[in-house]
């Protein structure tokens, strides 16, 4: 191999600080998608050490062109003359043999193997997004553009609620939110992001995505979302392109034989002198993220949503009778420090601590939870069993308190705050959330047909929730208590409490709330289930019960 050939191939430095791979999950959480940023200042590197070692390359075949052309074209003016000099003829023949094996030597030698076997190493010492985290964070896209109300052109901009946060979208980039989209079979934004495409690549001088595979994905999902003509009229165009489409040739017949059906049947609907009855726009575009109703209610998504764009509130009959003060008389500590209490809501009870937790302690906690984060999850209601769920979006670690003294000091402190025995809580769950993390709305609690929750632990039901905010948050991120039209917003030190349980141990349906999808920045939160176990002389039973009627439960 020629000296350019060996000093082509790039060393591959392996950088011990760099954390072991991890390739699932990714965007579940933003502390692990910080990390990428990493992995992509390595592969800039490498490509630019690529295009580098390819223009050396280029760059000594270009010498050798000149150099043999400025030869030959002397040799040209004057063969015989030319060729009579000896040196000149002993050249000619070096340049047809030892020096054109080195050009060949050179043009033959693939640049790019030892970068692409660079690449293949750095899969297994630095963090990888997979597929799945590339439709994560899609879905989280949509996720977002549904409950905020985003102009899909906008956000292709990079603007958030009015504020430019990103570079704009290519049309590649619109293209690639749609299938996504499409392979999740929701046609509904798949038609947005494809349209989009559509618009973006108008205006692209360098075009990043052919019109024709924009079509065909639009053109199929216009039809699913039940308009047929116009799916029709963009296969027609899409043959226009690219006429010998076998797919688009099939979807085209499909079609027209879907019509002709159509036609047939509205029709015979006004024999009787009746209209033809078209199906209704809201549900031809019904997005397939909103149309399933098996985890709540559409009126509760209503409110869950409006609550987290903040456009619900309480009365101002409701807000007028909420107070701040200071409370001391909870334990003998709180008469030297009291705390800070904000009510947001009497009934039932929910408040909120303000400088409840020390910047510092924050640190130490986040710093302990990462290297222990997993995807979070939710308990099966008929098991008993954790599962991870679509509907939560974070991950999660479990801090003890005999891991640091911050921790226990925490649990000490939960104590003063509210009164309560912590020896049956359980451990101190410390959460990020990922892009566009959430929790759709639930309750803590145990409801009577789940018997066997929380039966491992032997603890009874959880009694109360305590909920520490440990970032700000820019945009989004609330908790919403959809029923009760209040959202409490992160502040960075502060702690939501509240009872999730009646003095006599029966629900309190009003606490099902949510976390709402964060819309920018990060949110990092943490968090005691408090059990009933232990809390009978601390918080006891009236002599009447407490909670509601049974037909007052259902919300």
């Amino acid at each position: 191999m020629c000296q350019l050939s060996k000093k082509l191939i790039p060393a591959f430095l392996l950088v011990s600080s760099i954390l072991s791979h991890v390739n699932a999950e990714l965007f579940t959480a933003l502390a692990d998608m910080e990390e990428l940023l990493e992995t992509e200042s390595v592969l800039i590197s490498n490509l630019e050490n690529f295009i580098i070692a390819q223009e050396e390359k280029v760059d000594f075949l270009r010498r050798k062109v000149s150099e043999y052309k400025r030869e030959h074209n002397e040799a040209a003016t004057d063969v015989s003359s030319y060729l009579s000099n000896p040196v000149n003829a002993y050249l000619l023949t070096k340049r047809l043999t030892v020096d054109w094996r080195e050009i060949e030597s050179v043009m033959t030698f693939d640049v790019g193997s030892a970068f692409v076997a660079n690449i293949t190493r750095y899969r297994e010492v630095l963090k990888f997004p997979g597929d799945e985290d590339l439709n994560g964070a899609a879905v989280a896209l949509m996720r977002l553009q549904d409950t905020y109300n985003l102009d899909t052109h906008k956000v292709a901009q990079g603007e958030l609620n009015g504020v430019k946060y990103s570079t704009e979208m290519s049309a590649n980039d619109c293209f690639e939110l749609g299938r996504q989209s499409y392979m999740n079979h929701d046609y509904y934004h798949t038609i947005l992001w494809m349209e989009e495409s559509l618009r973006k690549l108008e205006n692209e001088s360098n075009r990043t995505i052919d019109r024709s595979d924009i079509l065909e994905y639009l053109a199929f999902s216009t039809f699913k979302q039940g308009d047929t003509h116009l799916a029709l009229t963009m296969t027609n165009e899409l043959l226009e392109l690219i006429p010998d489409h076998e797919r688009a040739r099939g979807n085209k017949a499909y079609y027209e034989k879907e019509l002709q059906l159509q036609a047939s049947k509205s029709q015979l609907r006004g024999d009787d002198g009746s209209d033809a009855v078209p199906k209704a726009k809201e549900e031809m575009i019904l997005p397939y993220s909103k149309a399933d109703n098996s985890i709540y209610t559409t009126n509760e998504r209503k409110l869950y949503e409006m609550g987290c764009r903040g456009e619900l509130s309480p009365s101002p009959k409701e807000l007028a009778k909420l107070k701040c003060r200071y409370v001391f008389n909870i334990t003998a500590f709180l008469r030297i420090a009291p705390l800070k209490l904000e009510e947001a809501n009497l009934k039932p009870y929910i408040v909120i601590y303000h400088d409840v937790m020390y910047d510092s302690e924050m640190e130490i906690i986040k710093s302990m939870a990462k290297p222990r984060f997993r995807r979070a999850t939710v308990q099966n209601h008929l098991t008993g069993e954790l599962e991870v769920a679509h509907y939560r979006i974070s991950k999660s670690a479990w801090l003890k308190d005999e891991d640091h003294e911050i921790i226990r000091t925490i649990s000490h402190r939960l104590h003063d705050m509210t009164g309560l025995n912590m020896d049956t809580a359980e451990e101190l769950q410390v959460v990020n959330y990922g892009i566009g993390g959430h929790y759709e709305p639930h309750f803590d609690f145990a409801r009577r047909e789940e018997t066997n929750s929380f039966k491992s632990l032997g603890t009874g039901n959880r009694i109360a929730t305590v909920l520490f905010y440990m970032t700000d948050v820019p945009q989004g991120g609330a908790t919403v208590f959809p029923h009760l039209r209040l959202s409490l917003w992160p502040k960075k030190g502060t702690a939501a409490f509240w009872f999730n349980l009646f003095a006599d141990g029966e629900g309190d349906y009003l606490t099902r709330h949510a976390a709402c999808p964060v819309l920018a920045g990060t949110k990092w939160v943490s968090n005691r289930w408090i059990h009933e176990r232990g809390q009978e002389f601390l918080r006891p039973c009236l002599l009447q019960p407490d909670s509601p009627t049974e037909e007052h439960l259902k919300v």
